[in-house]
């Protein structure tokens, strides 16, 4: 899940807005934590990224 969905507790708005200081300190936190190469991808762009490296490699083989 990502921040984008979290509602915070404090102030009952979107974590991604940033509305209150708990909100900006979990935004913050949550943004610190989620620093890998693929984090900021979504599912959807994650499988065409696969079936990209699939379908290249399928070719490779077949030429080598």
């Amino acid at each position: 899940m990502t921040y984008d969905r979290l509602v915070c507790a404090n102030c009952a708005a979107p974590v991604s807005e940033g509305r209150c200081p708990v909100c900006r300190a979990s935004r913050e936190q949550l943004q610190h934590q989620a620093g890998g190469i693929f984090a900021q991808l979504n599912p959807v762009a994650l499988v065409a990224l696969l079936i990209v490296l699939i379908t290249v490699g399928a070719l490779l083989h077949q030429i080598a």
